[in-house]
């Protein structure tokens, strides 16, 4: 394992292998891949040729360093001969293996959870987890240590608290003396890690608590998974897959063993990979591909995307082209194990040469709601986001959403961010929440109950620029000359402000208006978009000028990554550095070069007079990786 080792544990753990006459199965060089297989498919693995002639497929085509076998999942536990056979056969392939346990009693009844207030629920999920640590030195949990269960059992328990107050007090004491405890207790040694899904910004309703479970487990483990925005219940946005995995290191750094990613929703092969991608883009350590029945997946010409024989970064022809036969067909072999490891071996030299991310400084507090998931769409319109779970007061501007009202002292630690000089971005949720609390001790603003319905925005004394569709967003109601308006939303002879701008102290107040529909910031034109980077990403050193649904993602080695999700191909601006900046392909090795934006005088005056900017053309769904030069 690469994960968080040291090159002493390293070696030692090639001693071992080479001593014992195993050999260490092939890895990449910087990450490592581990797939998860579930208990229904584990328990299979008891007809030691039913699992050869499967897993000679797959590794074929991916460099597997690991193995996760699942003992129980809907009230399978897999028996402990069945466990030592598959052990045993991947310790025999060099490859390492671990333990899994989904706490679900029906997955598919709604994702049916166990009831931790159960005396007999109890004792069956400490029994589960002591057979698996018997047999392993790591155990992961995955998604499902949550409960939902609302028994009669769980409404006695409850009594006059919250759902979410006793969900997370219940899951923190099922965490130490059901998980933890009994685990080690027939296995000191075992390491045990919780995996989180996705869904971050709900996870306190469910018990997931963020605040004390980092803390109790050895490591935590990242659903890094989006899927397909448009048809998934969930519309995550792709951006979400770096952001979460930077989200849960951030609270407790250097444990976030890796990340995992499913091929749900995999409309198109593209789809799939940039999840692989992001994942690694976060710079995690190892990725889990889910699962070991998935990875036998065909794959098919309606998984061909309309934007493919462009030179995309997944190249579909490349891929399926070794297993196409004369008549069109493709060889049974060709799986989806062959697109995974199509795209790691692409991403691995690329990964290598990246530094730490870096972005603009967020804050959520714990178990706290408001503007759902919006993050990742403030990602997905060029905006590089860091977000942490304690108030970055050292960022030079911190952007808090509607999330951060659950601090009881944002209002001051926001007038102490202005006061010191530095800047703070907040969102009209945001400022609809604090109305009343304070904040209009720093500006008088006021997000009225009228909605806005415009098409066409103006920034600064420039001509409008129209939307590509209308967009509905909140009015806010200002003190003319007490507060400026940066981009005005506008609707005929009306409008209202889409970024606003009040000093107060040393420091100014920003304030973002979000869309009704967050997804309508895709629509936006180029014009606002590039003026709410400009304020948003001030405390970085190099931003992105251009369309919506382009990402950017910056390092602290002068490395930076463009990805687009776009349908078309696009073109977009970097900006930052001096005369003679440049970008040379990480991948290529070709050389951009920029302009330098001219001084110009009085109200011409450009605001990045002196910087470098340098055009970046990117093919649809594609990325391409940069060294800053």
């Amino acid at each position: 394992m690469r994960t968080r080792m040291t090159l002493l544990a390293a070696g030692t753990v090639t001693l071992l292998l080479a001593t014992s006459g195993l050999q260490a199965a092939d890895g990449y060089e910087h990450f490592d891949a581990a797939i998860y297989a579930r208990a229904y498919e584990v328990r299979e693995m008891a007809d030691l040729e039913w699992l050869r002639t499967r897993f000679e497929v797959i590794e074929k085509h991916l460099k597997v360093s690991k193995m996760y076998l699942e003992t129980h999942r809907d009230k399978i536990l897999v028996d402990s001969e069945t466990l030592e056979k598959a052990k045993g056969f991947f310790a025999d392939r060099g490859i390492e293996t671990a333990g899994g346990i989904t706490l679900t009693i029906d997955e598919r009844n709604r994702f049916e959870t166990f009831c931790y207030s159960d005396p007999e629920h109890r004792a069956w999920v400490q029994g589960v987890v002591e057979h698996t640590a018997r047999h392993f030195d790591e155990v992961i949990l995955d998604d499902f240590f949550f409960t939902s269960c609302k028994s009669d059992v769980e409404i006695e328990a409850r009594g006059d608290r919250s759902w979410t107050e006793y969900r997370l007090a219940l899951m923190d004491e099922a965490a130490r003396n059901l998980i933890v405890a009994p685990a080690r207790k027939v296995n000191p040694g075992v390491k045990v890690v919780i995996k989180y899904p996705n869904w971050y910004d709900h996870f306190h309703g469910l018990g997931f608590n963020l605040e004390t479970q980092p803390q109790i487990f050895d490591a935590v483990y990242t659903g890094t998974e989006t899927r397909d925005a448009t048809m998934s219940a969930q519309h995550l946005q792709p951006y979400h897959g770096y952001q979460i995995w930077r989200y849960l290191e951030n609270i407790r750094p250097g444990h976030n063993a890796g990340g995992w990613v499913d091929t749900g929703g995999m409309r198109y092969l593209d789809r799939y990979a940039e999840q692989l991608w992001l994942t690694l883009f976060a710079k995690s350590p190892e990725i889990t591909l889910f699962d070991f029945r998935q990875m036998q997946i065909p794959l098919q010409d309606r998984h061909r995307a309309p934007w493919q024989g462009q030179g995309t970064s997944l190249d579909f022809d490349a891929v399926v082209g070794p297993y196409r036969k004369d008549d069109g067909s493709f060889a049974p072999e060709l799986t989806v194990a062959r697109l995974a490891g199509w795209s790691l071996e692409k991403i691995d030299p690329i990964v290598g040469q990246l530094g730490e991310p870096v972005g603009v400084k967020s804050y959520k507090p714990f178990h706290s709601t408001g503007e759902d998931f919006l993050h990742n769409f403030m990602g997905m319109v060029g905006v590089p986001i860091d977000l942490r779970s304690a108030f970055p007061d050292e960022a030079p501007l911190v952007l808090l959403t509607e999330a951060a009202k659950h601090d009881p002292d944002i209002v001051g630690r926001i007038e102490r961010q202005l006061r010191s000089g530095k800047n703070v971005m907040i969102t009209s949720g945001l400022l609809n929440a604090l109305e009343g609390k304070g904040i209009e001790q720093v500006v008088e603003l006021e997000v009225l109950d009228q909605r806005g319905l415009v098409e066409d925005f103006r920034v600064g004394w420039g001509p409008p620029a129209r939307a590509a569709k209308r967009i509905l967003i909140p009015q806010i109601r200002y003190f003319t000359n007490d507060s400026w308006s940066l981009i005005d939303a506008i609707d005929g002879p009306m409008g209202w402000p889409l970024l606003h701008d009040a000093d107060y102290g040393k420091g100014h107040l920003y304030v973002w208006t979000i869309p009704d529909n967050p997804a309508d910031l895709y629509a936006l034109p180029e014009p606002a978009l590039d003026a709410i980077r400009r304020v948003a990403t001030q405390g970085l050193d190099v931003r992105m000028d251009g369309p919506a649904e382009v990402s950017l993602f910056l390092y602290d080695n002068d490395t930076l990554i463009v990805e687009s999700f776009r349908d078309e191909a696009a073109e977009v601006t970097i900006v930052g550095g001096g005369d003679g900046a440049e970008l040379r392909d990480l991948e290529t090795g070709e050389v951009l070069t920029g302009k330098t934006v001219p001084e110009g005088r009085g109200w011409f005056r450009s605001p990045d007079a002196g910087k470098a900017v340098i055009k970046v053309p990117v093919k649809p769904h594609s990325f391409r990786a940069f060294e800053r030069q």
